[in-house]
């Protein structure tokens, strides 16, 4: 990942440090609300992105030196030095960025995005010790490099395998951006020679070892091959759509697919994170997670061959992932399965003393939110013999079987999941300074910030879990075509063919159209300063509003909140398709339950609030109707108060 892996230059001794700087904690004025995961993420999105956009040269103020679109791990040069650009640690922020882009057209994300393509284009070229392009493309295989665009030479954990595949996923997702928006060409001229090296890589090498996102095993990795497979898979069919030529990927995607089941250990009921080497581990590791949460599709069904967040395998996974870090940490004493702890790398770390960190925690709560966007798509829980465990941390009552989401049980475990994926955030919000930077780590006796100070990855992971939280989804990736597993497995490769890729000239004005497959929110215009000190959005009519609705009322155990009206969203009326509200807010002298749902601005809605008992049992508040019309100009997001009306 991004640590300075002592082991690889074979020193043992690993030293615990603080360094999240004095200097920092004034960048922001106000302090963290630690009440909830809503008052919490409401403070700290806006402070995450704004972090995140300080530390990507050549505007970023945190990232003095570094050149344009290049992506520094960390703002700390001493004890750990994380002054470099990772391929895998930029490739996932820039999907985090690409992701917000999509769902929210920004002139200014657009321009980083321009350069951090540009960029790659420059990096794929440089050789390096792990090779060069030309040299069957093996110089992809190079985890880091200088902020200058020029080799690290020094002694280190390579090839790592993960980043070409992880580029290419960022890069597909922008390609998909520009074909729905009309600009084709600019995917087939600038983006698209950046993309077929990196798939060419991963057909050719996917079924070699190398090191894992931690740096520290040379082996196979689950989150190595679950992006390789994901990738292919993508890269193929934008080749289709760009009339490219990509001969390879599918067939060596469905081969990637057939070997991610040999993850999966059936006996022991989790997914090993290392195979073929280990180095002696148990594998239960934060690996798996990660791997989970960067291969979800929105689309995609609960299918354990890909690991969806829904499936019985990812699910019993998270369990024994998460339950492997409460007795190891102080902070986690006392926490008992299926309530929220703390969560790190894997239970034998020793780096920097072995800690929790903010992004695995954060990948534990953004798991579960994807799952609950699948259940709520498919309208079902399905609780089977691998998942029961899990379930039954939250419901000692559940027996196996598939609950509807008309049935009483289906709502027990959706807000019972909801309740336990916003603990892993509140642990966070618990465990950040008040001023919202993130480190990498955070100690774990007594929570204070370690390692690295201002980690562009742990901004990445607190985005991307909030988006989920909110029903923010990125682009299917197909995988409800590629998760049949191939009777024969064949571990076999395909030789790609690899040329350099130039700078783009980017045309200008790029900007959302209303063309035929545009999914874009095209009317948010979103401004963040660069020396991330802040940010702000603006909106005009047609952009989305969410709108919260907060609403007071006594509930007993069981009870459920939900709210019924007279549009689609709040399901015509019927109380089998309303709303659940969450009750993440509510404390003894506040019983406050709330939901955000998104209208199209200037709707009309009349609704009512209902109480669901645990047997199903529908009780209505008093009349009237509550009436509301969603702001027409000038919001994206506004809140609604209201009482239970007896």
């Amino acid at each position: 990942m991004l640590s300075l892996k002592s082991f690889v230059v074979g020193c043992c001794a690993l030293q615990v440090v603080n360094a999240v700087p004095r200097l920092r904690e004034s960048r922001h004025e106000f302090d963290i609300v630690k009440r909830s995961a809503s008052s919490f993420l409401e403070t700290e999105v806006p402070i995450a992105l704004a972090d995140l956009l300080c530390n990507i040269g050549s505007a970023g103020s945190c990232a003095a030196g570094a050149n344009s679109g290049i992506v520094i791990a960390s703002p700390s040069k001493t004890n750990p030095d994380y002054f470099y650009t990772w391929t895998r640690d930029s490739a996932l922020v820039f999907k985090c960025i690409v992701d917000t882009f999509v769902n929210s057209y920004s002139a200014s994300l657009q321009t980083e995005i321009e350069n951090y393509i540009n960029a790659q284009a420059i990096v794929q070229g440089i050789s390096n010790p792990s090779g060069s392009l030309s040299n069957s493309g093996t110089g992809l295989g190079e985890p880091k490099f200088n902020v200058d665009e020029t080799a690290f030479t020094g002694a280190w954990g390579r090839p790592q395998r993960d980043g070409p595949a992880l580029r290419a996923i960022a890069l597909i997702t922008y390609s998909k951006w520009l074909i729905n928006n009309g600009y084709q060409s600019t995917a087939n001229s600038i983006v698209w020679p950046i993309i077929q090296n990196d798939i060419s890589y991963v057909a050719q090498y996917w079924n070699q070892t190398g090191f894992d996102l931690w740096e520290e095993v040379n082996g196979s990795s689950f989150f190595t091959v679950a992006n390789q497979h994901r990738a292919l898979v993508e890269a193929s069919a934008l080749a289709t759509s760009l009339g490219k030529s990509l001969p390879n990927a599918s067939s060596q995607a469905a081969q990637a697919l057939c070997f991610l089941q040999s993850f999966w250990s059936s006996s022991q009921g989790y997914i090993v994170a290392n195979i073929n080497q280990n180095n002696g581990r148990s594998g239960k590791d934060a690996n798996t997670l990660l791997g989970s949460i960067h291969t979800f599709d929105p689309e995609g069904n609960c299918d354990a061959s890909t690991f969806q967040p829904c499936s019985d395998r990812t699910l019993a996974n998270h369990k024994v992932v998460v339950d492997s870090f409460r007795s190891i940490y102080t902070i986690n004493n006392g926490i008992p399965a299926g309530t929220a702890a703390a969560v790190g790398r894997y239970p034998e770390d020793s780096y920097q003393g072995g800690n929790p960190w903010y992004l695995n925690t954060l990948a534990a709560a953004e798991l579960l939110y994807d799952a609950l966007y699948q259940w709520k798509r498919i309208g079902a829980i399905t609780v089977t013999s691998t998942s029961l465990a899990f379930f039954k941390d939250l419901d000692s009552s559940i027996t196996v079987g598939t609950y509807s989401s008309s049935s009483s049980t289906y709502t027990t475990l959706y807000n019972a999941v909801s309740n336990y994926a916003d603990g892993f955030v509140n642990n966070v919000a618990t465990y950040a300074p008040s001023n919202g930077s993130l480190a990498e780590q955070y100690n774990r006796n007594n929570g204070q910030p370690l390692s690295a100070y201002d980690l562009t990855w742990s901004y990445a992971a607190l985005l991307t879990a909030a988006a989920r939280r909110s029903g923010v989804v990125p682009y299917s990736w197909g995988e409800t075509s590629a998760s049949s597993v191939p009777s024969v497995c064949s571990y076999t490769s395909a030789v790609g063919s690899y040329s350099s890729a130039s700078t783009g000239s980017w045309p200008p004005n790029q900007t959302p159209t209303d063309g035929s497959g545009s999914t874009t929110s095209k009317s948010t215009s979103v401004t963040v300063s660069s020396t991330s000190t802040s940010a702000s959005s603006t909106a005009v009519a047609t952009s989305p509003v969410t709108v919260t609705f907060d609403e007071i009322v006594t509930t007993i155990f069981g009870q459920t909140i939900k709210i019924a009206g007279n549009v689609p969203v709040l399901g015509n009326w019927n109380t089998n398709n309303a709303v659940a509200l969450s009750a993440d807010g509510y404390t003894s002298s506040n019983h406050l339950w709330n939901v955000g749902i998104s209208f199209a601005p200037g709707t009309v809605i009349q609704y009512k609030y209902i109480n669901v008992a645990s047997n199903g049992d529908v009780t209505w508040e008093a009349d009237p109707n509550h009436t509301y019309t969603v702001p027409a100009t000038g919001a994206t997001a506004v809140t609604v108060n209201n009482s239970w009306q007896s």
